[in-house]
């Protein structure tokens, strides 16, 4: 059921949603739940060593999930491919979702790479650049052509996807880390030039989760520190003080949230969705 009635008929875009179980799919799933029109994207196709088939949202499963999501739900669903590093893409991906709905109200920014954990004398330069590219480089261009087009409305929402990984050092994921910092840090620029203009910007910071790319950082940390994966998860749900692993659905109520009317005096913030887990 909605809970922000005022979503209805809103626009919505999407990027890092072509997957199934991710948080993309489960920020998709609520906002079309309250009413709105959802773009999602991703890449589509593998591109090179450090974008793997096995870690991007294909067209094949970006197009099944919005079909999944629109008969789910009874809204409307599209996909559309978007490399958030290419500029010409994301205002091409932003131009068509104008043409189709008429407008932009908000931009999630949700694509990320996560699974180039390594430490700072092992990583590669190209796998470093690759992760700065997507997590950072990539939110700068779509909230610089989102930006322009919600200028022209008179306002919108912007919420980047950052990570407790912003708040907190982690050890095998100093680009990761670096990323989800300077996030936050755009976030908080993004917020104050465009706060004149009717846009509000926010970040919302999650811990680990249980699917998606989650599943796989749970069993990449836990092999690090010698442990299977079921002990890995018991240790976690010990040090968080609601007793579990973060779900899609509970950024999502996040991200729903800072899209309603509830939040209009919100902005340039960092929430943490953690379970209590992260605590500054």
């Amino acid at each position: 059921m909605a809970r922000f009635p005022e979503l209805n008929g809103k626009v919505a875009l999407i990027t890092g949603a072509g997957r199934r179980g991710g948080l993309g799919e489960g920020i998709a799933r609520r906002l079309l739940e309250e009413g709105c029109k959802v773009v999602l994207t991703d890449i589509g196709q593998a591109r090179g060593a450090e974008m793997p088939v096995t870690a991007v949202g294909t067209d094949e499963e970006m197009a099944q999930v919005a079909a999944e999501l629109s008969t789910a739900t009874g809204g409307e669903c599209v996909a559309m491919a978007l490399d958030v590093l290419d500029e010409g893409q994301v205002q091409a991906v932003i131009a068509a979702t104008v043409e189709k709905f008429g407008k932009l109200d908000i931009l999630v920014n949700n694509a990320g790479i996560g699974y180039l954990m390594k430490g700072i004398v092992d990583i590669e330069a190209s796998e470093w650049d690759a992760v700065l590219g997507v997590n950072l480089r990539g939110p700068f261009l779509t909230i610089k052509h989102a930006g322009r087009q919600m200028i022209a409305q008179g306002g919108g929402r912007i919420i980047n996807i950052a990570s407790q990984a912003a708040k907190s050092a982690f050890p095998h994921a100093a680009a990761y880390c670096s990323s989800k910092h300077g996030l936050v840090g755009l976030t908080r620029v993004a917020a104050l030039e465009l706060g004149a203009h009717g846009i509000n910007v926010n970040a919302v910071c999650p811990n680990h989760v249980t699917t998606g790319l989650g599943a796989w950082q749970n069993a990449y940390f836990a092999a690090k520190q010698g442990k299977t994966v079921e002990q890995y998860l018991a240790d976690m749900r010990a040090r968080i003080p609601l007793g579990r692993p973060g779900l899609p659905s509970d950024t999502a109520a996040a991200t729903a949230f800072l899209c309603s009317d509830d939040a209009v005096y919100i902005t340039g913030e960092a929430i943490n969705v953690s379970g209590g887990e992260e605590n500054h």
